[in-house]
């Protein structure tokens, strides 16, 4: 058995700092790199590019909504000539960067609202699907796990990663939390680790009622903004370890 674990990088700004990006990068196999547009200045960009390259850790392009105030979790109606050119734009931006620290962007994975909105929105999905296609078909896309993007990122040609998620909640339906709601994070590293052993193991988590949700996920990702980011992700990777689960990227 292997898992892809991933974390969302790269996204200090200024004197403003964001997470252990150093610390991440000696426990995920991916890291999501932000493009500036929800967070993330070329700068600090490049230098977690540098250190990804350095830790063997494979590289994705996190792009989101042009939101650096509402750090790209609110939802936007963009048309979907512009959400085209952000999406190519960021991705390009990403490899260039990343040329220069050495290393290659190697898939897509949407941050925030923009993440949530085409798991469901079939017009924004296939706008991001067209923005992928166009700069290049190869980039994988990671998707929440079941959602209707799977399904149409696959009929539009693209490689699919479905995703879970270590340190949110789920609904009965399978669905995430809203943050909005009570538990829907989740902060207790043993408990997630075990949730998430679980979920290699039988292909179950537990959703905030009880219930047993049956989620199909090739990569988990432990959110690196949280003050326990670093806790939640270490005790996450002994725990797999421990129970002969193998870390490795999808895109390795």
């Amino acid at each position: 058995m292997k898992i892809d674990l991933n974390s969302d990088l790269g996204e200090s700004l200024g004197a403003w700092t964001m997470g252990d990006d150093a610390a991440m990068l000696g426990i995920v196999s991916s890291a999501n790199v932000a493009c500036g547009f929800h967070a993330g200045d070329p700068a600090g960009i490049l230098q977690t590019l540098r250190a990804a390259q350095e830790c063997g850790v494979v590289v994705g392009a996190h792009v989101a909504y042009p939101d650096l105030q509402g750090f790209g979790r609110r939802a936007m109606d963009v048309a979907s000539a512009d959400l085209v050119a952000d999406v190519i734009y960021q991705i390009g931006a990403l490899q260039g960067l990343a040329a220069a620290a050495g290393t290659t962007v190697r898939y897509v994975k949407p941050h925030g609202a923009l993440y949530n909105t085409i798991a469901q929105d079939a017009r924004q999905a296939q706008d991001v699907i067209t923005a992928i296609r166009a700069i290049d078909p190869g980039l994988v896309l990671v998707a929440l796990a079941g959602a209707p993007l799977v399904q149409w990122a696959r009929d539009a040609g693209l490689r699919v990663v479905s995703e879970a998620f270590a340190d949110r909640a789920y609904t009965p339906a399978g669905a995430l939390v809203s943050r909005r709601e009570k538990g829907a994070v989740l902060h207790d590293p043993e408990l997630i680790a075990r949730r998430m052993a679980r979920l290699v193991r039988e292909g179950v988590v537990e959703a905030i009622d009880g219930s047993l949700v049956r989620i199909e996920a090739d990569s988990i990702c432990v959110h690196g903004d949280s003050p326990d980011a670093v806790a939640i992700a270490r005790q996450l990777r002994a725990c797999l370890e421990q129970d002969g689960i193998a870390i490795a990227s999808f895109a390795g």
